[in-house]
């Protein structure tokens, strides 16, 4: 049956484009974080922690770009792993606090730099034109009031 207007291909559709745009960037990067033993979401909650130190969760959520109840799974994890550690705000009881730890901030330090390679050689393949009116793009994507 032929496509209609209101029924693109699946070549020109948006979120499968966005998704297959995914998964080209995330395979070399999962396969570093399969090595480092942490998952895709683990790694993204250590990132946000260590740019941004010791933060609440609802906060950790929005910037690693999780749901809170997700997120409730993977604090428990990296807390097993030694990864993040959890205390009670001193002026909010009512609030926890997350922080890596020193294995945490250690794991995040020593895959870096294979991080850095593999996204500084997409770009490399994009060309930095491109590169800068992709991300650009996106972030105004992800702007628009829907």
């Amino acid at each position: 049956m032929p496509t209609t207007r209101s029924n693109p291909s699946t070549s020109r559709s948006l979120p499968i484009a966005l998704l297959r745009a995914r998964e080209k960037v995330m395979g070399p990067i999962r396969h570093m974080l399969a090595d480092a033993g942490v998952t895709e979401q683990q790694w993204r909650v250590l990132r946000v922690l260590d740019e941004e130190g010791p933060l609440d969760p609802t906060t950790i959520a929005d910037r690693a770009v999780l749901l809170l109840p997700s997120l409730t799974r993977i604090l428990q994890k990296l807390e097993e792993k030694g990864l993040v550690t959890r205390r009670r705000d001193e002026h909010d009881r009512r609030r926890q606090v997350i922080a890596a730890t020193e294995s945490g901030s250690a794991l995040i330090a020593a895959n870096m730099e294979t991080s850095r390679k593999i996204l500084s050689d997409l770009r490399d393949r994009m060309g930095e034109d491109k590169h800068e009116a992709l991300i650009d793009l996106l972030a105004e994507l992800t702007d628009l009031e829907m």
